[in-house]
């Protein structure tokens, strides 16, 4: 993606950051949860979206935290599809409702 297309789509995924790590453009964004569990489930319905739409994304559990880092492996960088992406894990996050949202150092 050129850097005005990426411009173009950020506005639609706001609370993700624009990160680069090895090289690699990335969409990342940290999910805080009451606990271990409700962060557990998150992820499991975050892997069953990805599994779905066959597009993988990079998951870290934590107790009461998920980092949710979106990007394209086969082109190594960022496609529409991964703000697509990034947007139906915000939607799965509301659905929750008990959802906060962290920071994630690093934004470009």
């Amino acid at each position: 993606m050129t850097e005005a297309e990426i411009a173009e789509l950020r506005p639609e995924v706001r609370d993700w950051r624009l990160l680069e790590r090895d090289g690699i453009a990335r969409l990342e964004r940290v999910f805080q949860f009451p606990s271990f569990t409700d962060a557990l489930a998150f992820t499991n319905r975050v892997g069953t979206l990805a599994e779905e739409q066959g597009h993988h994304t990079a998951l870290l559990t934590e107790w009461g935290r998920v980092t949710v880092t979106w990007w394209t492996h086969k082109i190594r960088g960022l496609h529409r599809n991964d703000f697509i992406m990034a947007a139906k894990t915000d939607a799965l996050a509301a659905e929750i409702g008990s959802v906060t949202h962290g920071e994630v150092a690093g934004e470009r």
